[in-house]
């Protein structure tokens, strides 16, 4: 019988270099015999630690800073320095670290990313590199990328034009991929698509790191994206392209240009649409009601919205409601009122929502009009949900169903305790960035935080395993009924219609096994399908520990 021949020994970095790799390095754990056999005697104190007990380093050191974004800063350097730190940390505290590394604080950083730049980290592909851009790719260290976020920066969460400055959500997603999701970091690859701002501060700004040219448009626009993509399928063909917080004017066209032809998906169409879907599954468990029977008005009627609308109708159809019904069940207010049919101008995404409707010129006046179970918040306008909104819905419905979904945390239509308060109580209620637990008249409310972090870490990690060659609407709508299943009855007492994020790993995988098994069914896969898809996605998912190199 031959003898197996020997795995191929893995090429270690030495000294310096392995201490300055962040996927490498485990600064002061290098064991005695490490530091002799990679030349790292003399280069670090003589004292080893353990990965436990650097990890009380760093909580200690982020606890005394005097706010979140000095504490982002922290971190970030953390993961520039010893990734399997920065990992094991936040993925044993992901309730303290996920606000910081993510909304509402990288809003904050990206609005100061110039300030805070450190060090590079990601790949910027400007509009500068037509027609380089492949060539531009091979730079990149890594061999097996997998799970691409790609943002041009034109509609930073709801802060707007923060052009090369939103670097830092690409960075931020594609480190939820790996904290709540266990992609590996190795095969994760943020992307500044750079083609300029129509910031006149940031034009202004002598430490602006990004292009200072007004944004390239038209064509020239259409030919570097599809250049990015072409050299990205072409190098990494299994690789997922997540796009990230493009404008309305290009979002819904690229997801509709490249979603037949690429593996990729829009999470702010596709991925709220499946948080926000969820949340209303968890609250019609509160208020024993149908889907079916639902009135959604939502305040806002861009990429976010009409995309939870389109998720909401499809289903509603599983439901048996014909789909002309089921649109008319989804209203849409936007900066110039209810959108209906006598309507001029009305963009292109918005139609299949006008409807035959008396005009409403603001919210108010459309909840008293159309009596909505629900209103849903996508307008990136701040205090829009206001008193008189609360009391509407409140004495519309015994448990008004009260979402106020945009970040950060400062453009949220209202808070938890504003919701609570005005309803006495009855509300459900949740939001895109977290707020504390609060308490009326005895009881206390744990608001829901309906993150897209609960779905598109699930999503990647199950596209990323059974190597589906596309992302389909029917995963978005499996993926909100898995997380919706894996909310406790314990939950809901509390008020809170998402899983608790200590579960968030757990939670992950249930979603991505729901959407690799959606795969296998429309024969979307490329990996052989396991007998145990929840084993199979399992086994895929990187824990932070550190290995031996000797």
């Amino acid at each position: 019988m031959p003898k197996k021949s020997p795995k191929p020994r893995l090429r270690v970095p030495r000294g310096i270099e392995l201490l300055h790799d962040p996927l490498w390095n485990k600064g002061t754990a290098f064991t005695e015999r490490e530091r002799d056999a990679l030349g790292l005697r003399g280069l670090l104190p003589p004292h080893v630690l353990t990965i436990e007990e650097q990890e009380q380093r760093v909580l200690a050191n982020l606890r005394r800073e005097p706010n979140d974004l000095e504490r982002y800063v922290q971190l970030i350097s953390l993961q520039d320095r010893n990734e399997t730190l920065f990992y094991h940390v936040v993925m044993n505290h992901v309730e303290e670290m996920m606000p910081i590394i993510y909304t509402p604080t990288v809003g904050q950083a990206c609005q100061q990313f110039g300030l805070l730049f450190r060090q590079t980290r990601g790949l910027y592909v400007s509009a500068h590199d037509r027609g380089r851009v492949a060539r531009l790719l091979r730079n990149w260290p890594r061999r097996d990328v997998r799970a691409v976020v790609v943002t041009d920066g034109e509609r930073i969460l709801g802060l707007g034009d923060l052009g090369a400055f939103g670097m830092g959500i690409p960075i931020g997603k594609l480190s939820l991929y790996t904290a709540c999701a266990g992609v590996h970091p190795a095969q994760c690859m943020p992307v500044m698509l750079d083609v300029g701002t129509e910031n006149e501060a940031l034009l202004r700004d002598p430490l602006y790191t990004g292009l200072c040219q007004r944004r390239l448009r038209g064509k020239a626009y259409d030919a570097l994206v599809d250049e990015f993509v072409t050299a990205v399928h072409s190098r990494w063909p299994k690789a997922l392209i997540q796009f990230e917080d493009f404008a309305n004017v290009n979002a819904f066209r690229l997801l509709a240009r490249y979603r037949k032809k690429i593996c990729t998906f829009n999470d702010d169409i596709q991925g709220t649409a499946a948080v926000t879907l969820a949340g209303l599954y968890s609250a019609l468990r509160i208020t024993r009601q149908a889907l079916r029977d639902q009135t959604i008005l939502f305040l806002g009627a861009g990429e976010a919205g009409v995309g939870i609308g389109e998720l909401i109708v499809s289903a509603m159809q599983e439901e048996g409601v014909p789909t002309d019904a089921a649109r008319r069940r989804c209203w849409f207010v936007d900066s110039h009122g209810l959108v209906v049919k006598g309507r001029d101008n009305l963009a292109e995404h918005k139609l299949p929502f006008a409807h035959d409707h008396p005009f409403c010129a603001d919210f108010l006046d459309a909840i008293r009009a159309l009596k909505p179970t629900a209103i849903i918040g996508v307008s990136a306008m701040p205090k829009t949900f206001t008193r008189p909104v609360v009391e509407a819905m409140a004495e519309l419905n015994e448990r008004p169903i009260i979402f106020a979904l945009s970040n950060p945390t400062s453009k949220a239509e209202c808070t938890a305790e504003e919701a609570y308060t005005w309803s006495k109580g009855r509300a459900i209620y949740a939001s895109g960035s977290p707020f504390p637990p609060c308490t009326y008249e005895g009881k206390t409310f744990v608001p829901g935080q309906g993150n897209n972090a609960y779905i598109f870490p699930g999503v990647g990690l199950g596209v990323i395993a059974c190597e589906a060659r596309h992302v389909s609407d029917r995963m978005f709508a499996e993926a909100a009924k898995a997380l919706a299943a894996q909310v406790l009855d314990s939950d809901l007492a509390m008020g809170r219609v998402y899983p608790s994020l200590q579960r968030i790993q757990e939670v992950s995988a249930g979603i991505a096994a729901a959407v690799a098994a959606c795969a296998y069914r429309e024969n979307l896969a490329r990996a052989k399908k396991p007998k145990d898809i929840l084993e199979f996605i399992r086994s895929k998912m990187w824990r932070p520990q550190y290995r031996s190199y000797v």
